[in-house]
């Protein structure tokens, strides 16, 4: 998985599918996690599912998790402050 630091935290990159029967995470091909949810990328509510489902499944605040760039794409990085890759990594694969 790509990531990179910045200010606020790691940058991972994601390629995002909307209207899925469940918001899961399919696994990383060629460097990008890959990431489905059930929200339709509708007014935003595709990325609001994106933070909330991530935010629950590395246990950190909605607010620590960033889009960077790809807010109306499927292809999206984002930025996830207090953790590192290693981290991001471990607590997904759980």
């Amino acid at each position: 998985m790509t990531a990179d630091s910045s200010a606020k935290g790691n940058r991972l990159a994601l390629k995002v599918t909307p209207n899925a029967g469940r918001n899961a995470i399919t696994g990383v091909k060629d460097g990008v996690l890959q990431v489905k949810v059930a929200a339709p990328p509708d007014k935003g509510k595709a990325n609001k599912e994106l933070i909330d489902f991530l935010s629950e499944s590395l246990g950190v605040r909605k607010s620590a998790i960033e889009i960077i760039t790809g807010h109306t794409g499927r292809n999206k990085i984002i930025s996830i402050e207090g953790m590192s890759q290693q981290e991001v990594l471990k607590r997904l694969s759980t």
